[in-house]
């Protein structure tokens, strides 16, 4: 039977950031203690109900891929055990597979998206225009359609409660500077790239994933936060994929689908979810875990 942590509390930790998913406290020497829970968020809002075990399998199947694309670009692990770092009295089995200790980065101040097909909001800016975050695409493609090749497309960083943007690379460019901002883009097509080969042969297709980069106090870029999870990827089982349709996926389709029927604004406060589509989400995310990584939640 998985954990269930909605909230950390580490007395004599500072918690410098509470995210939509992540809590994260300051240690010694630059490093963090990051600790995935099972807040569920969908729409950019927060939730009320947790999603059992999420925290440890969003961890565990972003390690398997640091580990993977470790020979692409550095990661913010740091090798150290989780009970060194949590205070006395804690109890260590809630923590230690939901959490890690990584490098304290500054972190570059954008989504960085790549996408591989034609779905979501980018489906529905090239009905609009054509184009997406400044690229012109072929004309005629339909909804989840291949594109002709991955294609970089950053957006901004909302803070919880907050909607991120598509934004062009020239925007990028603006606000981090050339060089930053392509070391970047190159990065995240060369990860999305292997990752989707590597899933392909799970029978998985990344339709587009998010990743997040940041800097050390030289400059020197990696990855970081997450990485190629149900909740920052789009993952379609090849079997059930089809164009011209949204595709079954391994993500919070299930959560998002219900909330369409509701009249809800998409603004906090979220609306409680019911049991059973939280228990077919946690069902989705251990399923991706299994068939992209190998790993069973015990």
């Amino acid at each position: 039977m998985p954990s269930i942590l909605l909230q950390s509390d580490l007395p004599g930790l500072d918690l410098i950031h509470r995210g939509k998913v992540r809590d994260v406290y300051a240690l010694p020497d630059n490093e963090l203690l990051i600790v995935a829970t099972d807040r569920l968020s969908a729409f950019d809002v927060v939730l009320p109900d947790p999603v059992p075990g999420k925290g440890e399998m969003l961890t565990r199947l972003s390690n398997f891929w640091f580990a993977m694309t470790a020979h692409l670009m550095p990661n913010h692990l740091v090798e150290r055990p989780i009970a060194e770092v949590l205070p006395p009295g804690v109890d260590i089995s809630l923590y230690a597979r939901r959490s890690i200790v990584s490098k304290r980065l500054k972190p570059v101040p954008f989504e960085a998206i790549a996408r591989g097909y034609l779905i979501g909001s980018g489906w529905k800016d090239y009905q609009a225009s054509g184009s997406l975050c400044g690229i012109t695409l072929p004309r005629g493609m339909r909804q989840a359609e291949q594109l002709p090749e991955p294609i970089f497309t950053p957006s901004t960083k909302a803070a919880v409660g907050g909607h991120d943007e598509n934004v062009s690379f020239a925007k990028l460019v603006d606000q981090v500077g050339q060089e930053l901002a392509t070391q970047v883009r190159d990065a995240t097509l060369a990860i999305y790239s292997f990752a989707a080969a590597y899933a392909a042969t799970r029978g998985i297709l990344i339709a587009d994933t998010k990743l997040e980069f940041g800097t050390d106090a030289e400059g020197k870029l990696y990855v970081m936060d997450e990485m190629l999870t149900p909740d920052s990827s789009r993952f379609w089982p090849a079997e059930e994929y089809r164009v011209g349709i949204s595709p079954p996926s391994y993500d919070k389709q299930f959560v998002r689908d219900y909330l369409e029927t509701l009249d809800w604004n998409k603004q906090a406060p979220g609306p409680s979810i019911p049991a059973p589509i939280i228990e077919a989400t946690a069902a989705k995310y251990a399923e991706a875990l299994d068939r992209l990584a190998g790993i069973r939640l015990d």
